[in-house]
Protein backbone atom coordinates (compact mmCIF):
# COMPACT_ATOMS: atom_id res chain seq x y z
CA UNK A 1 0.00 0.00 0.00
CA UNK A 2 1.64 3.22 -1.08
CA UNK A 3 2.27 5.70 2.12
CA UNK A 4 0.29 8.66 2.22
CA UNK A 5 -0.01 11.80 4.47
CA UNK A 6 -3.68 12.66 5.29
CA UNK A 7 -5.28 15.91 5.45
CA UNK A 8 -3.08 17.50 3.35
CA UNK A 9 -4.51 20.71 2.04
CA UNK A 10 -7.57 20.29 4.15
CA UNK A 11 -5.54 21.88 7.23
CA UNK A 12 -5.48 25.10 8.27
CA UNK A 13 -2.15 27.34 8.95
CA UNK A 14 -2.63 26.79 12.42
CA UNK A 15 -2.96 23.44 12.42
CA UNK A 16 0.12 23.00 9.78
CA UNK A 17 1.74 24.43 12.54
CA UNK A 18 0.63 22.44 15.37
CA UNK A 19 1.06 18.92 13.66
CA UNK A 20 4.58 20.37 12.66
CA UNK A 21 5.72 21.00 16.31
CA UNK A 22 4.01 17.83 17.13
CA UNK A 23 6.06 15.77 14.67
CA UNK A 24 9.37 17.37 15.75
CA UNK A 25 8.65 16.40 19.57
CA UNK A 26 8.41 13.22 18.58
CA UNK A 27 11.68 13.21 17.09
CA UNK A 28 13.19 15.04 19.25
CA UNK A 29 12.22 12.74 22.26
CA UNK A 30 12.90 9.12 19.78
CA UNK A 31 16.40 11.46 19.31
CA UNK A 32 16.96 11.65 22.93
CA UNK A 33 15.66 8.44 23.98
CA UNK A 34 18.74 6.34 22.11
CA UNK A 35 20.97 8.80 23.85
CA UNK A 36 20.20 7.64 27.29
CA UNK A 37 20.03 4.08 26.09
CA UNK A 38 23.50 4.65 25.21
CA UNK A 39 24.34 6.90 28.27
CA UNK A 40 25.71 5.47 31.49
CA UNK A 41 23.55 4.56 34.27
CA UNK A 42 25.79 7.29 36.20
CA UNK A 43 25.20 10.13 33.93
CA UNK A 44 21.35 9.03 34.48
CA UNK A 45 21.65 9.09 37.78
CA UNK A 46 23.36 12.39 37.64
CA UNK A 47 20.29 13.73 35.70
CA UNK A 48 17.63 12.62 38.76
CA UNK A 49 19.71 14.33 41.07
CA UNK A 50 19.80 17.36 39.40
CA UNK A 51 16.14 17.52 39.10
CA UNK A 52 15.54 16.74 42.63
CA UNK A 53 18.32 19.58 43.18
CA UNK A 54 16.14 22.01 40.82
CA UNK A 55 13.23 20.74 42.52
CA UNK A 56 14.54 21.50 45.89
CA UNK A 57 15.76 24.89 44.91
CA UNK A 58 12.33 26.23 43.92
CA UNK A 59 10.08 24.85 46.44
CA UNK A 60 12.42 24.88 49.11
CA UNK A 61 14.34 22.29 51.31
CA UNK A 62 12.14 18.99 52.01
CA UNK A 63 10.29 18.84 55.24
CA UNK A 64 10.07 16.29 57.47
CA UNK A 65 7.90 13.09 56.10
CA UNK A 66 4.44 12.65 56.99
CA UNK A 67 3.17 9.05 57.56
CA UNK A 68 1.54 9.40 53.89
CA UNK A 69 5.41 10.30 52.24
CA UNK A 70 6.93 7.84 53.98
CA UNK A 71 3.81 5.66 52.44
CA UNK A 72 4.48 7.06 48.92
CA UNK A 73 8.30 6.99 48.95
CA UNK A 74 7.62 3.28 49.15
CA UNK A 75 5.41 2.85 46.59
CA UNK A 76 7.53 4.79 44.42
CA UNK A 77 10.28 2.79 44.62
CA UNK A 78 8.08 -0.72 44.27
CA UNK A 79 8.72 -2.43 41.49
CA UNK A 80 6.10 -4.39 41.03
CA UNK A 81 2.42 -5.40 42.00
CA UNK A 82 4.26 -7.75 44.40
CA UNK A 83 5.93 -5.11 46.30
CA UNK A 84 3.25 -3.02 45.87
CA UNK A 85 1.32 -5.90 47.96
CA UNK A 86 3.93 -6.33 50.40
CA UNK A 87 3.46 -2.64 51.76
CA UNK A 88 0.66 -3.74 53.10
CA UNK A 89 1.05 -7.09 54.19
CA UNK A 90 -0.89 -8.86 51.65
CA UNK A 91 0.43 -12.10 49.77
CA UNK A 92 -0.51 -12.26 46.23
CA UNK A 93 -0.13 -15.40 43.19
CA UNK A 94 0.61 -14.58 39.70
CA UNK A 95 -1.01 -16.58 36.93
CA UNK A 96 -0.14 -16.51 32.59
CA UNK A 97 -3.20 -16.83 31.29
CA UNK A 98 -2.95 -17.98 27.00
CA UNK A 99 -5.82 -16.45 24.97
CA UNK A 100 -6.76 -18.39 21.42
CA UNK A 101 -4.39 -15.69 19.02
CA UNK A 102 -1.21 -16.82 21.47
CA UNK A 103 -1.08 -13.56 23.55
CA UNK A 104 0.26 -14.42 27.24
CA UNK A 105 -1.63 -12.27 29.97
CA UNK A 106 -0.78 -11.88 33.31
CA UNK A 107 -2.99 -12.21 36.36
CA UNK A 108 -2.66 -11.35 39.85
CA UNK A 109 -4.82 -12.68 42.38
CA UNK A 110 -5.02 -11.84 46.42
CA UNK A 111 -6.51 -15.01 47.74
CA UNK A 112 -6.27 -14.36 51.50
CA UNK A 113 -6.43 -11.69 53.83
CA UNK A 114 -3.88 -9.76 55.59
CA UNK A 115 -1.11 -11.66 57.58
CA UNK A 116 -2.73 -15.01 56.34
CA UNK A 117 -1.39 -17.27 53.43
CA UNK A 118 -2.89 -19.87 51.15
CA UNK A 119 -1.11 -23.16 51.18
CA UNK A 120 -2.13 -24.19 47.86
CA UNK A 121 -1.94 -21.88 45.37
CA UNK A 122 -4.13 -21.48 42.22
CA UNK A 123 -6.52 -23.35 43.91
CA UNK A 124 -10.04 -22.61 45.34
CA UNK A 125 -10.76 -20.55 48.47
CA UNK A 126 -14.44 -20.99 48.09
CA UNK A 127 -14.92 -17.36 48.56
CA UNK A 128 -17.13 -15.25 45.83
CA UNK A 129 -15.10 -14.09 43.14
CA UNK A 130 -13.98 -10.50 42.03
CA UNK A 131 -12.08 -9.71 38.93
CA UNK A 132 -10.88 -6.20 38.31
CA UNK A 133 -9.34 -4.32 35.24
CA UNK A 134 -7.34 -1.43 34.57
CA UNK A 135 -7.79 1.53 32.12
CA UNK A 136 -5.87 2.84 29.03
CA UNK A 137 -1.92 2.98 29.25
CA UNK A 138 -2.22 1.07 32.51
CA UNK A 139 -1.60 -2.35 34.35
CA UNK A 140 -2.61 -4.14 37.60
CA UNK A 141 -0.77 -1.74 39.98
CA UNK A 142 -2.56 0.77 39.39
CA UNK A 143 -5.32 -0.82 41.82
CA UNK A 144 -2.68 -1.31 44.73
CA UNK A 145 -0.67 1.89 44.40
CA UNK A 146 -2.90 3.98 47.03
CA UNK A 147 -1.27 5.74 50.33
CA UNK A 148 -3.77 3.74 52.77
CA UNK A 149 -5.10 0.40 52.69
CA UNK A 150 -8.61 1.58 53.17
CA UNK A 151 -8.86 3.32 49.74
CA UNK A 152 -7.24 0.50 47.73
CA UNK A 153 -10.34 -1.73 46.82
CA UNK A 154 -8.80 -4.81 46.44
CA UNK A 155 -7.37 -4.63 49.74
CA UNK A 156 -10.75 -3.69 50.89
CA UNK A 157 -12.14 -6.36 49.24
CA UNK A 158 -10.03 -9.49 50.08
CA UNK A 159 -10.91 -8.42 53.60
CA UNK A 160 -14.32 -8.75 53.33
CA UNK A 161 -13.79 -12.25 52.27
CA UNK A 162 -13.74 -12.07 48.36
CA UNK A 163 -11.16 -13.94 46.31
CA UNK A 164 -9.62 -10.67 44.61
CA UNK A 165 -8.04 -11.10 41.04
CA UNK A 166 -6.53 -8.55 38.51
CA UNK A 167 -6.11 -8.41 34.74
CA UNK A 168 -3.51 -7.34 32.43
CA UNK A 169 -3.73 -6.31 28.74
CA UNK A 170 -1.79 -7.30 26.43
CA UNK A 171 0.86 -5.47 25.82
CA UNK A 172 1.88 -3.92 28.98
CA UNK A 173 4.25 -4.78 31.74
CA UNK A 174 2.59 -7.91 32.85
CA UNK A 175 2.11 -9.34 29.47
CA UNK A 176 4.19 -8.44 26.67
CA UNK A 177 4.88 -11.95 24.86
CA UNK A 178 3.30 -14.05 22.59
CA UNK A 179 4.17 -17.62 21.22
CA UNK A 180 3.79 -15.73 17.57
CA UNK A 181 4.89 -12.67 17.59
CA UNK A 182 8.20 -10.85 19.60
CA UNK A 183 7.53 -7.57 21.28
CA UNK A 184 9.46 -5.52 18.67
CA UNK A 185 7.49 -6.27 16.33
CA UNK A 186 5.03 -4.25 14.31
CA UNK A 187 2.51 -7.49 14.08
CA UNK A 188 2.93 -7.63 18.14
CA UNK A 189 1.13 -5.00 18.73
CA UNK A 190 -1.70 -5.21 15.85
CA UNK A 191 -4.41 -5.03 18.53
CA UNK A 192 -7.47 -2.63 19.27
CA UNK A 193 -10.44 -2.64 21.50
CA UNK A 194 -11.44 -5.66 19.52
CA UNK A 195 -8.74 -8.31 20.80
CA UNK A 196 -9.24 -7.32 23.86
CA UNK A 197 -13.09 -8.07 23.49
CA UNK A 198 -12.54 -11.35 21.50
CA UNK A 199 -10.00 -12.64 23.55
CA UNK A 200 -8.49 -11.16 26.65
CA UNK A 201 -11.73 -10.42 28.88
CA UNK A 202 -13.20 -13.94 28.13
CA UNK A 203 -9.92 -16.05 28.14
CA UNK A 204 -9.17 -14.20 31.34
CA UNK A 205 -12.19 -15.10 32.76
CA UNK A 206 -12.42 -18.68 31.65
CA UNK A 207 -9.03 -19.32 33.24
CA UNK A 208 -10.94 -18.07 36.77
CA UNK A 209 -13.81 -19.86 36.86
CA UNK A 210 -11.46 -23.28 35.97
CA UNK A 211 -8.90 -22.24 38.80
CA UNK A 212 -11.42 -21.48 41.23
CA UNK A 213 -14.24 -23.71 40.67
CA UNK A 214 -16.59 -20.81 40.95
CA UNK A 215 -20.11 -20.56 38.30
CA UNK A 216 -19.72 -17.28 37.81
CA UNK A 217 -17.29 -14.29 38.57
CA UNK A 218 -18.36 -10.21 39.51
CA UNK A 219 -16.32 -7.85 37.49
CA UNK A 220 -14.97 -4.17 38.27
CA UNK A 221 -13.66 -2.35 35.24
CA UNK A 222 -12.12 1.06 35.27
CA UNK A 223 -12.12 3.68 32.31
CA UNK A 224 -11.04 1.40 29.09
CA UNK A 225 -11.38 -1.69 31.35
CA UNK A 226 -15.50 -1.06 31.16
CA UNK A 227 -15.45 -0.39 27.69
CA UNK A 228 -13.46 -3.68 27.45
CA UNK A 229 -16.33 -5.51 29.35
CA UNK A 230 -19.28 -3.71 27.55
CA UNK A 231 -17.72 -5.05 23.99
CA UNK A 232 -16.96 -8.72 25.24
CA UNK A 233 -20.47 -8.97 26.73
CA UNK A 234 -22.01 -7.57 23.93
CA UNK A 235 -20.30 -10.04 21.53
CA UNK A 236 -20.36 -13.03 23.74
CA UNK A 237 -23.66 -14.03 24.52
CA UNK A 238 -22.75 -16.89 26.98
CA UNK A 239 -19.74 -14.51 28.80
CA UNK A 240 -23.19 -13.09 30.46
CA UNK A 241 -23.94 -16.47 32.59
CA UNK A 242 -20.60 -16.08 33.85
CA UNK A 243 -20.39 -12.59 34.88
CA UNK A 244 -22.98 -11.75 38.03
CA UNK A 245 -22.53 -8.14 37.47
CA UNK A 246 -20.34 -5.72 35.86
CA UNK A 247 -19.38 -2.43 37.78
CA UNK A 248 -18.22 0.40 35.70
CA UNK A 249 -15.80 3.08 37.23
CA UNK A 250 -15.59 6.28 35.33
CA UNK A 251 -17.13 4.25 32.20
CA UNK A 252 -15.61 4.75 28.93
CA UNK A 253 -17.90 4.11 25.95
CA UNK A 254 -17.84 6.99 23.49
CA UNK A 255 -16.24 9.87 24.66
CA UNK A 256 -17.24 13.31 23.39
CA UNK A 257 -13.86 14.51 22.94
CA UNK A 258 -10.49 15.98 24.05
CA UNK A 259 -10.03 19.33 25.94
CA UNK A 260 -7.32 20.08 23.79
CA UNK A 261 -9.82 21.60 20.56
CA UNK A 262 -6.78 21.04 18.10
CA UNK A 263 -5.37 17.75 18.99
CA UNK A 264 -8.88 16.64 19.33
CA UNK A 265 -10.12 18.18 15.84
CA UNK A 266 -6.79 16.80 13.92
CA UNK A 267 -7.46 13.30 15.25
CA UNK A 268 -11.18 12.93 14.63
CA UNK A 269 -10.55 14.15 11.01
CA UNK A 270 -7.99 11.69 10.63
CA UNK A 271 -7.54 9.48 13.22
CA UNK A 272 -4.71 7.36 11.38
CA UNK A 273 -2.13 10.75 11.93
CA UNK A 274 -1.53 8.61 15.27
CA UNK A 275 0.31 6.29 13.15
CA UNK A 276 2.30 8.87 10.92
CA UNK A 277 3.50 10.64 14.88
CA UNK A 278 3.92 7.22 16.89
CA UNK A 279 4.38 4.43 14.36
CA UNK A 280 2.78 1.04 14.27
CA UNK A 281 4.01 -0.58 17.94
CA UNK A 282 3.88 0.99 21.34
CA UNK A 283 2.42 4.29 22.35
CA UNK A 284 4.48 6.73 24.30
CA UNK A 285 7.16 3.99 25.17
CA UNK A 286 9.34 7.38 26.10
CA UNK A 287 7.52 7.58 29.28
CA UNK A 288 9.60 5.12 31.23
CA UNK A 289 12.65 7.43 30.06
CA UNK A 290 11.71 10.39 31.37
CA UNK A 291 10.16 8.46 34.82
CA UNK A 292 14.17 7.44 35.26
CA UNK A 293 15.79 11.17 34.47
CA UNK A 294 12.84 12.75 36.41
CA UNK A 295 12.40 13.33 40.49
CA UNK A 296 9.07 12.00 41.35
CA UNK A 297 7.60 15.43 42.38
CA UNK A 298 8.95 16.91 38.90
CA UNK A 299 7.96 13.75 36.40
CA UNK A 300 3.84 14.10 38.57
CA UNK A 301 3.98 17.87 37.68
CA UNK A 302 4.72 17.18 34.05
CA UNK A 303 1.58 14.52 33.98
CA UNK A 304 -0.31 16.93 35.47
CA UNK A 305 -0.17 19.50 33.39
CA UNK A 306 -0.54 17.30 30.56
CA UNK A 307 -3.98 15.99 31.72
CA UNK A 308 -4.84 19.38 32.21
CA UNK A 309 -4.10 20.24 28.98
CA UNK A 310 -5.75 17.10 27.63
CA UNK A 311 -8.67 16.47 29.71
CA UNK A 312 -9.47 19.76 31.44
CA UNK A 313 -8.71 17.32 34.89
CA UNK A 314 -7.34 18.87 37.70
CA UNK A 315 -7.40 16.10 40.38
CA UNK A 316 -7.86 18.45 43.46
CA UNK A 317 -9.53 15.39 44.70
CA UNK A 318 -6.12 13.49 44.66
CA UNK A 319 -3.47 14.51 47.36
CA UNK A 320 -0.05 15.84 46.35
CA UNK A 321 1.36 12.80 47.92
CA UNK A 322 -0.73 10.20 45.98
CA UNK A 323 -0.10 11.44 42.96
CA UNK A 324 3.50 11.38 43.04
CA UNK A 325 2.95 7.97 44.58
CA UNK A 326 0.59 6.53 41.78
CA UNK A 327 2.12 8.78 38.96
CA UNK A 328 5.14 6.54 38.94
CA UNK A 329 2.73 3.69 38.32
CA UNK A 330 -0.03 4.84 35.82
CA UNK A 331 1.89 4.29 32.32
CA UNK A 332 2.12 0.80 30.95
CA UNK A 333 2.68 0.05 27.23
CA UNK A 334 -0.11 0.08 25.00
CA UNK A 335 -0.77 -0.19 21.38
CA UNK A 336 -1.19 2.42 18.85
CA UNK A 337 -3.79 0.94 17.05
CA UNK A 338 -6.13 1.01 20.50
CA UNK A 339 -5.58 4.75 20.55
CA UNK A 340 -6.14 5.43 17.46
CA UNK A 341 -9.52 3.02 18.15
CA UNK A 342 -10.87 5.54 20.58
CA UNK A 343 -10.23 8.41 18.06
CA UNK A 344 -12.19 6.44 15.45
CA UNK A 345 -15.07 6.27 18.39
CA UNK A 346 -14.86 9.15 19.57
CA UNK A 347 -15.06 10.91 15.73
CA UNK A 348 -18.31 8.77 14.64
CA UNK A 349 -19.90 9.27 18.02
CA UNK A 350 -20.32 5.37 18.32
CA UNK A 351 -18.69 2.24 20.18
CA UNK A 352 -17.87 1.25 17.34
CA UNK A 353 -15.29 -1.85 16.09
CA UNK A 354 -11.79 -0.63 14.53
CA UNK A 355 -12.38 0.41 11.04
CA UNK A 356 -9.59 -0.97 9.13
CA UNK A 357 -11.34 1.04 6.01
CA UNK A 358 -8.65 4.25 6.49
CA UNK A 359 -9.78 5.78 3.04
CA UNK A 360 -13.17 6.07 4.72
CA UNK A 361 -14.18 9.87 3.91
CA UNK A 362 -13.97 12.78 6.38
CA UNK A 363 -17.37 14.70 6.06
CA UNK A 364 -20.65 12.42 6.32
CA UNK A 365 -23.49 12.31 4.21
CA UNK A 366 -26.99 11.57 4.55
CA UNK A 367 -27.00 8.36 3.12
CA UNK A 368 -23.64 5.97 3.39
CA UNK A 369 -22.73 3.48 1.97
CA UNK A 370 -20.30 1.78 5.01
CA UNK A 371 -20.36 1.55 8.34
CA UNK A 372 -18.33 0.53 10.52
CA UNK A 373 -19.99 -2.22 12.91
CA UNK A 374 -21.13 -1.77 16.21
CA UNK A 375 -20.68 -3.39 19.46
CA UNK A 376 -24.27 -4.39 20.29
CA UNK A 377 -24.31 -3.59 23.96
CA UNK A 378 -28.18 -3.50 24.02
CA UNK A 379 -27.88 -7.37 24.13
CA UNK A 380 -25.86 -7.43 27.67
CA UNK A 381 -27.76 -9.11 30.20
CA UNK A 382 -25.89 -9.45 32.86
CA UNK A 383 -26.75 -6.59 35.92
CA UNK A 384 -24.67 -3.22 34.95
CA UNK A 385 -24.02 -0.73 37.64
CA UNK A 386 -22.37 2.40 36.24
CA UNK A 387 -20.57 4.85 39.07
CA UNK A 388 -19.23 8.21 37.27
CA UNK A 389 -18.10 11.61 37.73
CA UNK A 390 -20.19 14.52 37.19
CA UNK A 391 -16.44 16.53 36.44
CA UNK A 392 -15.67 13.68 34.41
CA UNK A 393 -15.00 15.35 30.33
CA UNK A 394 -14.58 11.82 29.22
CA UNK A 395 -18.24 10.49 30.32
CA UNK A 396 -21.29 11.59 28.22
CA UNK A 397 -23.65 9.77 30.08
CA UNK A 398 -27.00 10.57 28.41
CA UNK A 399 -24.95 8.89 25.24
CA UNK A 400 -23.97 6.03 27.01
CA UNK A 401 -27.63 5.18 28.47
CA UNK A 402 -29.06 5.40 24.81
CA UNK A 403 -26.54 2.92 24.09
CA UNK A 404 -27.35 0.16 27.03
CA UNK A 405 -30.20 -1.99 28.44
CA UNK A 406 -32.62 -0.88 30.05
CA UNK A 407 -31.98 -2.54 33.63
CA UNK A 408 -28.26 -0.49 33.90
CA UNK A 409 -28.36 1.29 37.36
CA UNK A 410 -26.01 4.59 37.49
CA UNK A 411 -24.61 6.44 39.86
CA UNK A 412 -23.22 10.07 40.04
CA UNK A 413 -20.18 11.35 42.16
CA UNK A 414 -20.82 15.17 42.86
CA UNK A 415 -17.15 17.17 42.09
CA UNK A 416 -15.61 13.67 40.54
CA UNK A 417 -12.97 13.74 37.91
CA UNK A 418 -11.78 10.55 36.09
CA UNK A 419 -8.93 9.18 38.28
CA UNK A 420 -10.58 10.57 41.34
CA UNK A 421 -12.84 7.49 41.48
CA UNK A 422 -9.38 5.12 41.52
CA UNK A 423 -7.36 7.51 43.80
CA UNK A 424 -9.27 10.36 45.36
CA UNK A 425 -9.25 10.83 49.10
CA UNK A 426 -12.32 10.00 49.78
CA UNK A 427 -13.03 6.76 47.59
CA UNK A 428 -13.27 4.85 50.66
CA UNK A 429 -16.38 7.11 51.79
CA UNK A 430 -17.94 7.84 48.32
CA UNK A 431 -16.54 5.06 46.22
CA UNK A 432 -15.72 2.12 47.48
CA UNK A 433 -18.69 1.10 50.01
CA UNK A 434 -21.37 1.29 46.81
CA UNK A 435 -19.11 -1.74 44.94
CA UNK A 436 -19.37 -3.79 48.24
CA UNK A 437 -22.89 -3.16 48.18
CA UNK A 438 -23.88 -3.94 44.58
CA UNK A 439 -21.55 -7.11 44.71
CA UNK A 440 -23.19 -8.55 48.22
CA UNK A 441 -26.37 -8.68 45.57
CA UNK A 442 -24.95 -9.75 43.02
CA UNK A 443 -21.70 -12.00 44.32
CA UNK A 444 -22.09 -16.09 44.04
CA UNK A 445 -21.82 -17.10 48.24
CA UNK A 446 -23.13 -13.72 49.39
CA UNK A 447 -23.03 -15.73 52.95
CA UNK A 448 -18.91 -15.40 53.08
CA UNK A 449 -18.70 -11.86 52.49
CA UNK A 450 -18.03 -10.06 55.74
CA UNK A 451 -20.69 -7.44 56.51
CA UNK A 452 -18.87 -4.23 55.90
CA UNK A 453 -20.58 -1.98 58.29
CA UNK A 454 -18.78 -3.39 61.14
CA UNK A 455 -15.43 -2.98 59.67
CA UNK A 456 -16.31 0.33 58.29
CA UNK A 457 -18.59 2.07 59.83
CA UNK A 458 -17.63 5.13 58.54
CA UNK A 459 -18.04 4.45 54.82
CA UNK A 460 -21.95 4.61 55.53
CA UNK A 461 -22.70 8.27 54.51
CA UNK A 462 -21.15 8.70 50.61
CA UNK A 463 -21.19 12.38 49.32
CA UNK A 464 -23.36 11.56 46.40
CA UNK A 465 -26.41 11.16 44.87
CA UNK A 466 -29.22 8.64 44.41
CA UNK A 467 -28.70 5.20 42.03
CA UNK A 468 -31.01 5.66 39.13
CA UNK A 469 -32.25 3.19 36.79
CA UNK A 470 -32.24 3.73 32.49
CA UNK A 471 -35.85 3.63 31.35
CA UNK A 472 -36.52 4.15 27.54
CA UNK A 473 -39.34 6.47 26.93
CA UNK A 474 -40.51 8.44 24.26
CA UNK A 475 -36.82 8.54 22.77
CA UNK A 476 -34.91 9.52 25.90
CA UNK A 477 -33.18 7.96 28.98
CA UNK A 478 -34.68 9.57 31.82
CA UNK A 479 -33.99 8.81 35.75
CA UNK A 480 -36.01 7.91 38.53
CA UNK A 481 -34.62 6.67 42.29
CA UNK A 482 -35.10 2.90 42.32
CA UNK A 483 -35.65 1.56 46.18
CA UNK A 484 -32.86 -1.36 47.23
CA UNK A 485 -32.86 -3.11 50.28
CA UNK A 486 -29.73 -1.54 51.59
CA UNK A 487 -31.61 2.10 50.85
CA UNK A 488 -32.87 2.05 54.32
CA UNK A 489 -29.51 2.79 56.12
CA UNK A 490 -27.43 3.92 53.64
CA UNK A 491 -29.31 6.75 51.98
CA UNK A 492 -31.91 8.46 54.49
CA UNK A 493 -34.41 10.74 52.90
CA UNK A 494 -33.50 14.27 53.40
Amino acid sequence: MPFRIPLIGRLSFREYFVLIFSLLFVLFEGLLHIIILILPTPFINFCYERSRSLFHRISGPPKVKSPEKHLADRIINARDFGELCSIYGYTHEEHVVLTKDGYLLGLHRLPSKKGQHKSSPGTSTGNPVVYLHHGLLMNSEVWVCLTTAERSLPFVLVEQGFDVWLGNNRGNKYSKKSIHHGPNSSKFWDFSIDDFAWHDIPDSINYILECTKAKTVSYVGFSQGTAQAFAALSIHPQLNEKINVFIALAPAMSPAGLAASIVDGLMKASPTLMFLFFGRKSILSSATMWQSILYPPIFAKAIDTSLRWLFAWHSKNISTQQKTAAYAHLYSFASVKSVVHWFQIMRNGQFQMYDDDVQSPVVRTTVSSYRPARFPTRNIVTPIVLCYGDSDSLVDIDVMMSQLPGHTVCKCLHGYEHLDILWGKDVDVDVIPEVLDSLKQYCENPEKVSVRVLLFPSLLTPRSSSWSMALYERGRWPCRTEGRWWDQYLYPHQ
